[in-house]
């Protein structure tokens, strides 16, 4: 409901003010599960997709953001609430199975999951090697992969800033993408290596970004 009433009432006003260029949008189906995989060039970009997405689209976030005390906790509670993020506590034991379990639950409410398969924020502007969990979650649910390319975030909300500034953004929505095991002879980690080499393809042919064949480094302000 908080997030039903933020994108409400934020998202006319993200387009009043940022005036974003928006393409692609018919390409999300409207039910049903599906997975937007983007591009990550800021801590804003969840934000952006959350309210741009033509339906609501749910992001992962550090469990410590809900279990904060005070007013300052009761607030940034409500931030990532009002955004549609689900806790998960990815610190603990076989953190990256309990993202995926979380996620995989999304899927299987017919929502729509959004995910970074690059697993970090770019800190050059590369678009960098994928993480295989979004082939995990979409060989295990069938749900499509929506590519989602963001152009101009990291200006609006550099890695660092705390607040964002005056900067236009594009947001581009591509074809979806319907991932199976196509190759059986491929062992169920070179299935998902060659899934995920797929997705991250398809949001480099929309972003257009040069295309590093490393993982990224987080940065030290990462959230």
């Amino acid at each position: 409901m908080l997030y039903s009433l933020a994108r409400f009432a934020l998202a006319p006003l993200l387009r009043l003010i940022y005036r974003p260029v928006i393409r692609g949008r018919g390409n999300v189906p409207r039910r049903g599960p599906v997975i937007l995989a983007s591009n990550h060039l800021s801590f804003i970009d969840s934000i952006v997709i959350a309210l741009l997405a033509p339906r609501p689209v749910h992001f992962l976030a550090k469990d410590e953001y809900f279990s904060g005390i005070g007013a300052q906790g009761a607030l940034t509670r409500l931030f990532f609430t009002a955004f549609g993020c689900i806790p998960v506590d990815r610190r603990a034991h076989r953190g990256a199975q309990a993202s995926l379990g979380a996620a995989e639950q999304v899927l299987a409410a017919g929502r729509a999951f959004g995910i970074y398969p690059e697993g970090t924020r770019s800190l050059d502007g590369r678009l960098y090697r994928g993480r295989t969990g979004v082939a995990w979650l979409t060989l295990a649910t069938g749900a499509p992969v929506v590519p989602v390319a963001l152009t101009g975030t990291e200006r609006l909300q550099p890695v660092g800033r705390r607040l964002p500034r005056y900067h236009r953004i594009t947001v581009e929505f591509g074809t979806p993408l319907h991932c199976t095991r196509s190759q059986p002879e491929l062992r169920p980690a070179q299935a998902r290596r060659a899934v995920t080499d797929r997705i991250v393809q398809a949001i480099g042919d929309l972003s257009g970004q040069e295309y590093a064949e490393i993982y990224g480094r987080a940065p030290d302000t990462e959230a």
